[in-house]
């Protein structure tokens, strides 16, 4: 059930704001708002919220600036929800630990997606043993991968790869956060190892690896791993 679940929204438009209420409570959370950063910073270190939706366009101060400030004091789930739809801007606002970027105009039934994918993911951390999404299952425990009841043999980096994309099924994961994970620091500009690497990975677990069902392009971000 989500009518536990308090969502604070952070917009200086307040038909955005009516709207994002409408919508939320229509669909069972409970709704704050807030009409600037310094409000959104405040109304998140004295609420305990499921989660923020979060505007980058706030009249007191950036919502880059608002997001940093969020992350030193939670790890509450932030969705981005902006007009700026610039790769510089989705691909910062990611690394800097927003969990989704949707930008405006924006369909209602595709945000109350994002809000539902984002709130599994902290209703149900734990990594478990075994993991099946459709005919592929990861034993996690055993470091074994099947697909339609056959071994896959990956290699060392695409079952790291793999395992990642699993922990954050649903979020966009940019080129700079895989490489900074599975590679190390030194390698966070080197976008072709992901490509390379993502386009081996598909071709194993894939049933046809150009039009893949799991990994997703996030074209000149990174990738988004789809469980459903």
């Amino acid at each position: 059930m989500s009518g536990d679940q308090f969502i604070l929204t952070i917009d200086d438009e307040p038909q955005i704001l009516r709207l994002l209420q409408l919508v939320l409570e229509k669909d069972g959370y409970r709704v704050m708002s807030a009409a600037t950063g310094e409000e959104g910073v405040l109304r998140v270190r004295t609420n305990a919220f499921a989660l923020v939706i979060l505007d980058l366009g706030l009249p007191d101060m950036d919502g880059m600036e608002v997001l940093k400030r969020i992350r030193r004091i939670s790890r509450v789930p932030v969705i981005i929800l902006s007009v700026r739809s610039g790769e510089t801007e989705i691909i910062g606002a990611l690394d800097n630990g927003a969990d989704d970027y949707l930008t405006k105009p924006f369909r209602t039934g595709e945000l109350l997606a994002r809000v539902r994918v984002c709130l599994r993911k902290v209703q149900h951390p734990e990594e478990t043993p075994h993991v099946s999404i459709g005919s592929l299952v990861v034993d996690t425990s055993a470091r074994v991968v099947t697909k339609s009841g056959m071994p896959v043999k990956l290699t060392a980096t695409e079952y790291d790869l793999l395992i990642l994309f699993i922990r954050h099924a649903g979020k966009v994961l940019t080129h700079k956060f895989l490489l900074e994970t599975v590679w190390g620091p030194a390698y966070s500009e080197e976008t072709q190892y992901t490509r390379v690497h993502v386009g081996n990975l598909r071709k194993k677990i894939e049933d046809d690896p150009a039009n893949p069902r799991f990994i997703q392009t996030e074209s000149g971000i990174g990738y988004r791993f789809m469980k459903e």
